[in-house]
């Protein structure tokens, strides 16, 4: 596949400066830039790098001064970030799509499976399953019985997706990931001094247009459902736990763990181990710096670090205090010692 300048810039509403005829077929990062790849530039402190890349085309954002000559032509746009998911979506989009079902997939007779679905080696697909159009499932996943999948979803190697769980259109699961596992429950029982375990009979909901991330793990409730809503971004290695909410558009990093039974609001954003605990109720467009402990309920556009979370102003101002206290340490050990002199001199 092969687009010149133009035919680039007329998708993307911008405008060449340079050669038009300028073709490329891939992509390729600015500072590593090859002949025939396209690369962009959104920060102004990556302009010297304009005037060394190889790239064939680069989108400029307006504002960016380039005071050389470069090799490559440029195209001017607004956004530049945001020209680039476009054009990376229409490659994406022409990539050869995975087609049929492989004979050595097991299907039960009982699961009803949609138009056009790809279902590779090794995978399972229990009883009273149901598959929708366009969906891809790929080798070595296992959906268990009575799972509802929506259209459109892409289910990656190695993905389990437990009994019952309802899974709605566009859905996509990394490798590695768990729908469904039994939510952490267990109850002390003074007769044994051990452990009973709480049977989770619950199940997990995802709606529309969710992203999961490999290794991450959505619990299924005690009864009723764990739910993700629509459009919920998960990265690698988070932890839903059972009962929770999670609301529309929230965006988490890796290694975020949310406790049983908290309710997290909309349009918000969590950066890398936060960590929430369990029973609360988190606003929404709440945005939670990276390893934040949060341990009570937060309100609607509230924005947190550290652990436990506090304002940014205030942690910042606590970060300079924790960095100089062996010095203070040292100042109040000098300050006590001249104090119990002037006790003695008394």
């Amino acid at each position: 596949m092969e687009f010149n300048a133009k035919q680039i810039a007329e998708f993307i509403q911008g405008s060449v400066e340079g050669d038009e005829k300028a073709t490329i077929s891939t992509f390729a990062k600015i500072e590593e830039g090859k002949h025939g790849a396209i690369s962009f530039l959104a920060n102004p402190k990556y302009t010297h790098y304009i005037y060394e890349t190889e790239c064939s085309i680069v989108l400029v954002e307006e504002s960016i001064k380039i005071e050389k000559p470069t090799k490559a032509t440029l195209i001017r746009v607004k956004n530049a970030r945001d020209c680039v998911a476009k054009l990376l979506q229409l490659y994406e989009s022409m990539k050869p799509r995975k087609q049929g079902i492989d004979s050595l997939a097991f299907i039960s007779p009982k699961a009803t499976i949609g138009k056009n679905v790809y279902i590779g080696a090794f995978a399972y697909i229990g009883d009273g399953v149901v598959i929708g159009d366009n969906s891809m499932i790929y080798p070595h996943a296992t959906i268990m019985d009575n799972v509802t999948l929506g259209n459109n979803c892409i289910i990656y190697p190695n993905v389990s997706i437990y009994h019952n769980c309802k899974i709605g259109n566009n859905v996509i699961c990394h490798s590695g990931s768990v729908i469904g596992a039994d939510g952490f429950g267990f109850a002390p029982n003074s007769e044994t001094n051990s452990y009973d375990k709480i049977p989770q009979i619950g199940i997990v909901t995802i709606e529309d247009n969710v992203e999961i991330g490999a290794n991450t793990c959505i619990d299924r409730s005690t009864m009723g459902s764990t739910y993700l809503r629509k459009g919920v971004k998960l990265d690698n290695l988070v932890q839903i736990a059972h009962n929770t909410d999670i609301g529309a558009n929230t965006v988490m990093s890796a290694q975020v763990g949310i406790a049983g039974s908290t309710k997290v609001g909309e349009w918000c954003m969590f950066g890398g181990q936060v960590g929430i605990a369990g029973h609360l109720k988190i606003g929404n467009k709440v945005f939670l710096g990276a390893q934040s402990g949060v341990l009570s309920k937060l309100k609607d556009n509230q924005s947190l670090m550290g652990s436990p979370a506090i304002e940014p102003r205030n942690y910042f101002k606590s970060q300079v205090i924790f960095q100089r206290l062996p010095e203070i340490y040292k100042q109040i050990n000098v300050l006590q010692k001249e104090i119990e002199e002037l006790k003695k001199n008394k």
